[in-house]
C-alpha cells in the first residue's frame, strides 16, 4: 500500500548507472537539505525511474548559501552539506540503487565574501597586488583602477566608514567584513592605511560606474575567473575531475559558459579532461539559434525545450487579445511594456548605459586604444564618443546572447551575419554619415579582424561577454517584468513577443534535437525559472479565455464604495492597487500559485521582486520606499477582497483545462527527444514562483517519499480547491510510468532512436499532438483543451495508429490499465479517461524502420534519425 501522491514501490533492476542518463532529478542542496537528506531520498528516486541525481554545486560556498553558485574554494567539498565524506556516501548509496550523480560546476565566477579569507586566491591577490602569482586568476583592469582593485562593499562613503574600521590580527575589519593588509602597512593611521592597499574600499554605489573587475552580470559580489588560463583551469577543476575519475560522479552541468572568454575552447579542454563524460551547458538559445557544432557537449540544459513545450499550450489569438487588454488596463506606453520589441529595446539601452556602465566604459577605452594602435583604423579619426555610441548601438541590436568570435580566427558565417545586421541598424542612429563609420570599426574589432595590439586581441571576447550580460539583464531581468500580458510567456529562453508555437514547429524542433543533440537535457522547471512548469500551465489557459480574465480584473478592481453592499467587514478589506501594472501582475501570479485565498507570505516577496526588476517605479538600487510599502500592503490584503472570490471561481472553472496542460506538458517532456531533467518535487503538482520561492529544500522525508504533513507549500500547490491528492497521485503515476519505460527501454529514446510525428485527422486535429519514438512508443496529448471543449469536443477527429497492437501504459483517472488499441482510433476514445495517452507496441513488426532523411524532411514532418553529431 502506498500513500496518495507517492510513487509505488518498484525496485530498480539496473546495477549501475548508464554512461548517458535516461533521466535526471535535480536536487537543490543547501544546509537545510544536505547530502544525508539526498541519500535518504535515493530509494524513492530509484523507484521513480530516474538514472542520475543532478546536484546543485557541491564545492565550498559562502556560508549559509541556499544555491551554491557563490563558490569560495574549488578544492573542497562543502562542509555545510556533509563534506567529501557525505558526498561519497551519497554516491555509494546511489550506485547501490543503480543511480549516478551529475555535478553542477561554476567555471565563470567566484564569490567576493564578506570575510575575504574564505576566498584564498582573491585574498592573496588583494594582499600582494598585481605582481601576485594569484593575479592570473581574475579578470582585472589594473590600469583603470590606478593599480588597485575597486571593492564596492561599504554601506557608506569611505570617510563615513573609517570610524567603524579597525585593524585586528593583521587584518582590516569593517563590521563582519575582513580584508587583507599589504605588508608593512598595518601600523599606519587608518586613512593612510586604506590608501596604501592594493584595493580601494568604496561605497557600494560606485560599483556601477567604477568597477574594474569582471563580474557575473551586475553582481559585484561575484568576480570573474580566468579559466582560459591553463593553470587556473587545472586549479579550479582538480577536485571535480578527481570525483569524476574516481567514480563518485558521472556527468556535468556547466553554469553560464557565455561568461567565459572562449566557451568552445573551455569545453574542448573540459571534454578532454573528463574523458568525454556526459556534459550539458546552461546556454540560452534564441529562436533559430543552435549550439556551435564544435562544442563537444551533449546539449543545453533544456531551456530551448521549455520554450517549445510552453508554446504548444498557448493560443496565439487569445494571447493577442490579452495583449490588447493589458495595454487598455495599464495604459502603459509601448516602450515601457506595451509592445515587446519597443520594451526590449528600451531596457537594453538602459542596462548598457546604466547597470553595465563600468563594463561599457572599459570596452570603449579598449576600442579607443585599439583604433589608435591599428594602422587600418588610426587614420579614420574616430572620436571616443562615436566609438562609445557605436558599441552601444551594436550591442542593443544583437538578437542572441553573444557571438563566438576570436582575434585572428575567421568568424563563423552566422556570427558575421549577425554582427552585420546589427551594424546596419546601428548606422542609422548617427545623424552624420561620416561618424557612423565608427560602427564599422567596432564591428571589425568584434569580429577579430583588426591588428591593434593587446586591446584588439581581447576585444572580441570582451564584447561577447558584455553582450551576454546585457541580454540577460535587459530581457530576463527587466523586459520580462514589464511586458506581461501573459506571465507564462515571460520565461527564461522564451519569446514574450511570440509565445505561441504551432505543432509543426514543435515537431521540427524535436526532429532537429534527435538529429543533432539527442542526449541534451530538457526541462520544464529549474531553480532559475520565474514560475514552475505547472504554474505556467495554469496561466497558459488564460490565452484560451481572455474574456474570463477581463471579468476577474473587473471584479478585483471593484471600487470600495461599490463594495458597501458586501457582508459586514468585507468592504474595508477591498485594497487599492498602487498601479494597474502591479494589479495585473498580482492577479496572474495568484492564479499561477493556485492557492485560495492567495498566500501573502509568498505573493508579497514575488510581487516586490517583480516591481523592482521591472524598474518602472522602483528598483534594487534606487528604491522608492513609499511605493514598495504600498505594493507590500496590496499583496497582503488583496486576497481579502472580491477579487479573491472571483479568482477562486475562475480557478475552479479552469481546473480541468489546467489538468490537461499539466499532464500534457509533463508527458511530452518525458518522451520527446533529449534527457528529461526533473526539478525536485515536480513529479507531483508543483506551483512555485521565482527564487527564493522555488529554492526551498525538497519535500522528501526520511523514507524517501514526498512529505505530506508540514511540507512547505511552494512544493505542493494544487490546481484550485479540488481534491489535492488526486492531482498529485495522477501526475506521480504518469511520471513514474514514463520514466520507468525510458529506463527499461533506453534504446527507444537515446542517440540511436528516431522520432516520427503522428497527425490526427478531423475538425479538431490541431488539438492533438502525437508522435512515435523508434516505432515502439506513442505519445499523444491534448492541447488548447478549453477551446476544444467550446468547439464541441473531438467529434469525428481520429488518429491512425501505426501497425500493430498498442497497449495503454497510463492507468489514470478511472481508466483500466492494459487496454489495447489498434488501427484507426477516435480521439474521444483515446482520451476518454485522461487528456493524454502513452502507448507501447509489444512487438514491433520486422519492417519497422526509421524514416530516412531522403524520404522525410525536417520541415515536412520532423522525422529524422541519427546519432549525435557532437560529443
Amino acid at each position: 500500500m502506498t500513500r496518495e501522491g507517492t510513487v509505488p514501490a518498484h525496485p530498480s533492476p539496473y546495477p549501475r548507472p548508464p554512461v548517458t542518463p535516461t533521466a535526471t532529478y535535480r536536487l537543490q542542496l543547501q544546509p537545510g537539505f544536505p547530502f544525508a537528506a539526498a541519500e535518504r531520498a535515493v530509494p524513492y528516486l530509484a523507484r521513480l525511474g530516474v538514472s542520475h541525481l543532478h546536484l546543485s554545486p557541491v564545492l565550498r560556498a559562502v556560508p549559509g548559501s541556499t544555491h551554491g553558485y557563490d563558490v569560495t574554494d574549488h578544492g573542497t567539498v562543502r562542509e555545510e552539506l556533509g563534506g567529501e565524506r557525505g558526498l561519497r556516501a551519497l554516491s555509494a548509496t546511489a550506485r547501490a540503487h543503480g543511480l549516478g550523480l551529475v555535478l553542477d560546476i561554476v567555471p565563470n565566477h567566484m564569490a567576493v565574501p564578506e570575510d575575504l579569507r574564505l576566498n584564498h586566491p582573491l585574498w592573496e591577490l588583494l594582499r600582494e597586488g598585481p605582481s601576485s602569482p594569484w593575479a592570473r586568476w581574475f579578470d582585472i583592469d589594473w590600469a583603470a583602477g590606478g593599480g588597485r582593485v575597486l571593492l564596492p562593499v561599504l554601506g557608506e562613503r569611505l570617510h563615513e566608514a573609517l570610524p567603524r574600521m579597525r585593524v585586528e590580527a593583521g587584518t582590516l575589519r569593517y563590521g563582519e567584513q575582513v580584508f587583507p593588509l599589504r605588508g608593512g602597512t598595518q601600523h599606519l593611521p587608518l586613512p593612510e592605511l586604506c590608501e596604501a592597499q592594493h584595493y580601494r574600499l568604496a561605497w557600494w554605489r560606485l560599483g556601477r560606474t567604477e568597477l574594474n573587475y569582471r563580474r557575473f552580470f551586475t553582481i559585484s559580489g561575484l568576480i570573474g575567473v580566468r579559466v582560459e588560463d591553463p593553470a587556473v583551469f587545472t586549479a579550479t577543476h582538480h577536485k571535480v575531475l578527481q570525483l569524476l575519475h574516481e567514480g563518485v560522479a558521472d556527468g556535468l552541468r556547466v553554469d553560464h559558459p557565455d561568461g567565459l572568454v572562449d566557451p568552445g575552447g573551455y569545453l574542448r579542454r573540459l571534454h578532454e579532461a573528463t574523458g568525454g563524460r556526459w556534459t550539458v551547458v546552461e546556454k540560452i538559445l534564441a529562436d533559430g539559434e543552435t549550439l556551435p557544432a564544435s562544442w563537444p557537449v551533449a546539449g543545453t540544459t533544456g531551456y530551448d525545450a521549455l520554450r517549445h513545450l510552453d508554446g504548444l499550450f498557448t493560443d496565439p489569438a487569445g494571447h493577442a487579445r490579452l495583449t490588447e487588454q493589458f495595454r487598455d488596463f495599464t495604459g502603459v506606453r509601448a516602450d515601457r511594456g506595451g509592445e515587446w520589441e519597443a520594451t526590449r529595446s528600451r531596457c537594453a539601452y538602459r542596462v548598457v548605459v546604466h547597470d553595465l556602465a563600468a563594463e561599457t566604459e572599459r570596452l570603449t577605452r579598449a576600442a579607443v586604444r585599439a583604433c589608435a594602435a591599428s594602422p587600418a583604423l588610426a587614420q579614420r579619426d574616430h572620436a571616443p564618443w562615436t566609438l562609445r555610441a557605436a558599441l552601444r548601438e551594436l550591442l542593443v541590436r544583437l538578437p542572441v546572447y553573444r557571438p563566438y568570435t576570436a582575434h585572428r580566427r575567421p568568424p563563423d558565417e552566422v556570427d558575421a551575419a549577425l554582427l552585420e545586421r546589427a551594424a546596419e541598424g546601428a548606422r542609422t542612429a548617427f545623424r552624420v554619415p561620416e561618424e557612423a563609420a565608427a560602427v564599422e570599426a567596432v564591428r571589425e574589432l568584434a569580429l577579430g579582424t583588426v591588428e591593434g595590439g593587446p586591446d584588439a586581441a581581447e576585444f572580441p571576447a570582451r564584447f561577447a561577454q558584455l553582450s551576454s550580460a546585457l541580454r540577460a539583464k535587459s530581457e530576463e531581468d527587466a523586459a520580462f517584468y514589464r511586458h506581461v500580458p501573459l506571465l507564462s510567456a515571460c520565461e527564461v529562453g522564451g519569446d514574450p513577443g511570440r509565445p505561441a508555437l504551432p505543432p509543426e514547429e514543435f515537431h521540427a524542433y524535436c526532429a532537429r534535437t534527435q538529429r543533432d543533440r539527442p542526449t541534451g537535457a530538457t526541462v520544464l522547471s529549474t531553480h532559475d525559472t520565474k514560475r514552475s512548469g505547472d504554474a505556467r500551465a495554469a496561466l497558459a489557459v488564460l490565452s484560451e479565455c481572455p474574456e474570463r480574465w477581463a471579468e476577474l480584473l473587473h471584479e478585483a478592481e471593484t471600487a470600495p464604495e461599490e463594495a458597501e453592499t458586501a457582508p459586514a467587514g468585507e468592504a474595508a478589506a477591498v485594497p487599492e492597487a498602487p498601479d494597474p501594472h502591479t494589479a495585473w501582475t498580482y492577479w496572474q501570479t495568484a492564479l499561477a500559485l493556485g492557492t485560495h485565498p492567495p498566500p501573502p507570505e509568498r505573493l508579497a516577496p514575488a510581487l516586490l521582486k517583480a516591481v523592482r526588476e521591472a524598474g518602472l517605479r522602483t528598483n534594487w538600487t534606487e528604491g522608492d520606499a513609499d511605493y514598495e510599502r504600498a505594493v507590500t500592503r496590496f499583496a497582503e490584503t488583496a486576497g481579502q477582497g472580491p477579487g479573491a472570490r472571483a479568482l477562486a471561481t475562475l480557478a475552479t472553472d479552469l481546473a480541468p483545462y489546467v489538468r490537461a496542460n499539466v499532464l500534457g506538458a509533463t508527458l511530452l517532456h518525458l518522451t520527446m527527444p533529449g534527457v528529461p531533467d526533473l526539478y525536485q518535487d515536480t513529479e507531483r503538482v508543483y506551483r512555485a514562483l521565482v527564487d527564493p520561492d522555488n529554492r526551498s529544500p525538497a519535500t522528501l522525508d526520511g523514507d524517501g517519499g514526498p512529505e505530506r504533513d508540514g511540507a512547505r507549500q511552494s512544493g505542493s500547490e494544487r490546481e484550485g480547491p479540488g481534491r489535492e491528492s488526486d492531482a498529485d497521485a495522477e501526475k506521480a503515476r504518469l511520471t513514474a510510468a514514463a520514466l520507468r519505460l525510458r529506463a527499461r527501454r533506453p534504446e527507444l529514446f537515446g542517440d540511436a532512436a528516431w522520432y516520427e510525428p503522428v497527425h490526427a485527422r478531423g475538425a479538431a486535429a490541431e488539438h492533438c499532438v502525437a508522435f512515435v519514438r523508434s516505432g515502439a512508443v506513442l505519445t499523444a496529448v491534448t492541447r488548447l483543451s478549453l477551446r476544444l471543449t467550446r468547439g464541441g469536443g473531438w467529434d469525428d477527429t481520429h488518429v491512425d495508429l501505426p501497425p500493430g497492437s498498442w497497449h495503454d501504459q497510463l492507468p489514470l483517472g478511472t481508466g483500466v490499465p492494459g487496454r489495447t488499441l489498434t488501427g484507426t482510433v477516435p480521439l474521444s476514445r483515446l482520451f476518454e479517461t485522461a487528456p493524454v495517452a502513452l502507448l507501447t507496441r509489444a512487438q514491433p513488426p520486422t519492417d519497422a524502420e526509421p524514416p530516412t532523411e531522403g524520404a522525410l524532411s525536417t520541415e515536412e514532418n520532423g522525422a529524422l534519425k541519427g546519432p549525435s553529431a557532437a560529443g
